[in-house]
């Protein structure tokens, strides 16, 4: 059931988003003279529809008899006498396939010269339109980022902004999950489920500093602090022998532990498995900073990731056709980064957000602002079918002053659209796969 209401509200939120994104390319026509078509709320078949009448301004539903009659997609323009369906108004619609929104513009193909198409539009009110969606996402994500500042953001990274002067952090110490047996940690008395408070008087928020911090001492005696929940039968109360304790009550207690850490060289230096917990930090009035200089630190992160995960792939493929066994070795393992780093929409739907929802509203909205930063990141790229490669197609056919025709455009977008599908295809399968297993 928590499978089931994670994937609805993934969904819903995926959905929302996508129409942001078109919400923005919708008010970027309308601001700079393009007729709007239909705009449409989730993919047909359509559910509902309505048409706004140019005349009067005002919305009537528009019967599903004339539905078919309005497949503006495939609407062809036999001469200039024939009469545009901006003409009768623009429609709203509500489909039934709730995978995102659509924003169907007047002549969207680059040599329509007809007045109020988005061909006819300059070069600059083109370049508005088509980024005018990425900047909705990134302006979602800084308005969620900036209430989450305010109520209470989740910790999910190191080094994640804020401004120090006007933040409260709340971490719960990183948690031990097991101990080795005949580790060094073993022999000193750690145990599972134990928080380390402190490590040598450092405090620490991350497993990963602890680690570092091991591993700068190897060889030496470091005290941990720490914090369990203790039967009180198992403490100091207990002083009978034999013992007649029955008590279940716990209590909690604070100790310090000795641990005399491995060799840099051992399997490992302290022998346990850590889980760094999630903290959560608030802010007042540099709330609106946190949330944008967030938005900026995750679209970095995004960018980072897309060329790590390129490099990966063609370094990778690369590797694998070298003589060398080891080389060889080393390309499969980048392809493997490759395949552990993307996540498609099954991963996205089917994964992340039944956690995230599990985790809470405030983990689930954090979740809605990444996807939200992601989207926008995605569509920058040049790639001709989204729209930061339809801008670059546009641009380069401007700078070579010649005309792009419709032919062209659109053979360059579709095949390039199947590739994005293959790509699609190929990542929704790994995910599936990552489920599975």
């Amino acid at each position: 059931m928590d499978i089931f209401l994670g994937v609805v509200i993934g969904l819903l939120v995926l959905m929302v988003l996508v129409t942001i994104h078109e919400f923005g390319h919708f008010l970027a026509a309308r601001k700079n003279g393009v007729n709007v078509l239909e705009f449409g709320i989730g993919f047909p078949p359509r559910a509902i529809a309505w048409r706004k009448d140019p005349r009067t301004g005002k919305w009537h539903k528009l019967p599903r008899d004339e539905w078919k009659k309005e497949k503006v997609s495939k609407v062809v323009y036999s001469d200039e006498k024939d009469k545009s369906l901006a003409q009768k108004g623009m429609i709203f619609s509500l489909n039934w396939l709730p995978i995102g929104g659509f924003c169907q513009m007047d002549g969207e193909s680059a040599a329509d010269k007809r007045p109020g198409t988005f061909g006819k539009s300059s070069f600059w009110a083109k370049t508005k339109i088509l980024f005018a969606g990425v900047a909705m996402n990134w302006l979602a994500a800084f308005v969620i980022f900036t209430v989450l500042a305010w109520t209470g953001m989740p910790e999910f990274l190191e080094g994640q902004f804020k401004i120090p002067a006007d933040t409260k952090s709340e971490f719960t110490p990183v948690q031990i999950t097991s101990v080795a047996e005949d580790s060094p940690a073993a022999y000193a008395g750690l145990r599972k489920d134990d928080y380390i408070l402190s490590v040598d008087g450092n405090e620490f928020k991350y497993a990963s500093e602890i680690i570092d911090y091991n591993s700068a001492h190897a060889g030496d005696k470091v005290i941990y602090q720490i914090r369990r929940w203790e039967n009180i039968c198992n403490m100091t109360h207990c002083i009978q022998e034999p013992c007649e304790c029955e008590s279940d009550e716990m209590e909690e207690l604070t100790t310090k532990v000795l641990v005399t850490l491995n060799e840099a060289d051992a399997e490992y230096l302290l022998g346990v498995t850590m889980e760094s917990t999630q903290g959560v930090s608030y802010s007042t009035w540099s709330a609106p900073i946190v949330g944008a200089g967030l938005t900026l630190q995750l679209t970095g992160e995004t960018f980072k990731g897309v060329g790590i995960m390129l490099s990966n792939l063609i370094s990778g493929t690369a590797r694998l056709f070298s003589p060398n066994s080891e080389i060889r070795e080393e390309g499969q393992e980048a392809l493997s980064q490759v395949k552990d780093s993307v996540s498609g929409p099954v991963g996205i739907i089917g994964v992340l957000f039944p956690a995230f929802t599990a985790a809470g509203p405030t983990n689930l909205a954090f979740l809605a602002a990444v996807i939200s930063v992601s989207l926008a990141c995605m569509n920058v790229l040049p790639i001709p079918a989204l729209d930061g490669g339809r801008w670059l197609l546009i641009a380069i056919y401007k700078l070579r002053k010649k005309e792009l025709t419709k032919e062209t455009e659109e053979k360059i977008v579709s095949r390039a659209f199947i590739i994005l599908l293959a790509l699609i295809s190929v990542v929704t399968i790994l995910d599936i796969m990552r489920i599975v297993s």
